[in-house]
Formats: C-alpha cells, structure tokens, sequence
C-alpha cells in the first residue's frame, strides 16, 4: 500500500512537471530552440501573480488571468527582439541568448523582491492542503489534483490547436519545413511570434502553480528547468502527450527514489532521464549505421 501511495503521488507530482514542461515542448518543436530562459519566466510569472495577489488581496487565478496577456505580449517581444534574429546565426545563439536572459530576468526580480521566498499558499486558503481520502493510507490533494487537471486540459488544448485551427496548421507547416512553407503564403514571422507568445503563457500558469504548491525566489528557475527538460526529453521532444508521460515517469520515479533513501528523490529521477537519454542515443546511433 506504501509503494502505490508513492506511485499515486508520483503520478499527480508528474502533472505539474507536465504543466512547467509544456511551453518548453511545444518551442522546442516549432522553432526548435531550447529556452533555457524557460525556468526563469516561469518564476516571473509567479512573482507577478504574487505581486497581484498582495496589494489587491483577488485570488490567484484572477491574477493569473491579469497574468496570461502580459506574458504572452513578452513571449511574442521576445521572439521578435531577440530569437529572430539568433535564430539566423545556427544552434548555439539562440542558446546563448535565452541563457543570456535568465541571467538578466533572475538579477531583476532579486533587485525588485529581494531573496526572500514567497507563496501562493496563504492566498488560496483550504485548496493548499486539504485532501481526498481513498482507504486508509491513500490521499490526494486538492492542489495536486487540480494541477494533474489543468496539465491535461492545456496539453489536450495544445494538441487541438496544432491539429485542428488554421494557426496550428501553419504551426506545423513551419516546424515541418519552414522554407516550403514560406513558399506557400505563410508568414513565418507571424507564426514564430505568435508560437513564443503562446508557449510563454502556458509557462505562466506553470509559474503560478508553482507558487501555490511550493514556495520560489528570484533564483529558483534554473532548477524548474531543469525538471522541464528532464520530462519534455523522456517523453519525446516536441510531443504534447509525450510531456505528459514524461512528467509522469519523472514524478514517479522521484517519489519511488524517496522511498527507497532520503536522498534518493532527485538521484532516482536524474537516472531515469540519463538512462532514457541514453538509450534514444543509442538508436539513433544504430539507425545511422549502414
């Protein structure tokens, strides 16, 4: 019962890496770009909904709603400003770009609010630790629950989008092949732009659930970024359902780690992601064998 109660909470802790992964995936595959800035606007995010939260006292997700429009707007001035251009330039700029504004978005929130931790946890009240029962030794949290939700919700959304609407068509038209696309009307600066827009503001609501199940800081991306790129590559880089899975596994995997040592949680999830890794390594290298 011990091992499917961790399995159960590996699951629902799966959800959010599911959710913080997303936006990564879905660049990834279109522009195919790692943001490594992914983890940082995540906790922007999360500090502008806490911000809202503390000086107006409105729930969290009405401040995530004020949220949504302001990161969507940075997202599509980011790809404009500055991934365009990198873009041009091979693999390793955009890489050093997006590094390069982590730094800078970490240096300004620990200028504007300090190093102290905050949460989103007082802000939603019973939703923070209250549980569902099942027998005796089995609960699942409320939160946990509701993240798990929202996570297949905006990666089934994700997946109507780029499967059944004009933009999503064009999404993956430019993903596909961008200059044969070009050659048939598409605007893909239109589209890059407003695929940035969009993955930034699923980051937002990855940030803001971040910040009602956990306390975060100004320096607290790197380590969302972490987890992001761990479940987006178990899963499948570029697949919204593979995200999901790959949150999954990491989450159980992490949870099954605990159980076995204290240290073992992130030890266990590190394995499984450098043992997956591996192996699509190693087919690959296979497939390119003659």
């Amino acid at each position: 019962m011990i091992w499917l109660n961790q399995v159960i909470q590996g699951v629902m802790l799966g959800g959010y890496y599911a959710l913080i992964a997303c936006g990564l995936s879905f660049m990834f595959g279109v522009m195919r770009i790692i943001n490594l800035a992914h983890g940082d606007l995540a906790i922007l995010a999360a500090f502008l909904v806490w911000a809202i939260v503390d000086r107006s006292g409105m729930s969290p997700f009405l401040a995530l709603a004020l949220v949504l429009p302001l990161m969507g707007a940075l997202g599509w001035l980011m790809q404009r400003a500055m991934l365009e251009r990198s873009l041009r330039s091979g693999v390793l700029v955009p890489l050093l770009t997006t590094f390069g504004l982590a730094i800078v978005i970490q240096n300004l929130l620990f200028l504007q609010f300090g190093a102290d931790t905050r949460s989103l946890a007082p802000a939603i009240g019973d939703l923070a630790f209250e549980s569902w029962s099942i027998g005796s030794r089995i609960y699942i949290g409320h939160l946990a629950g509701l993240t798990f939700l929202v996570a297949v919700l905006m990666l089934g959304a994700l997946q109507l989008l780029l499967t059944h609407t004009p933009l999503g068509r064009s999404i993956r038209a430019i993903a596909e092949d961008p200059d044969t696309a070009e050659l048939v009307g598409i605007d893909s600066r239109r589209v890059y732009a407003a695929a940035a827009a969009i993955a930034v503001m699923t980051v937002a609501v990855g940030g803001t659930f971040l910040a009602m199940r956990a306390t975060f800081g100004p320096y607290a991306g790197p380590a969302q970024l972490i987890f992001a790129f761990e479940a987006v590559v178990i899963g499948g880089l570029g697949s919204m359902w593979g995200t999901l899975a790959g949150g999954i596994v990491l989450g159980v995997a992490q949870n099954l780690g605990a159980q076995i040592a204290p240290n073992g949680f992130l030890i266990a999830g590190h394995a499984v992601f450098l043992l997956v890794l591996g192996a699509r390594l190693a087919r690959q290298r296979l497939k390119g064998t003659p």
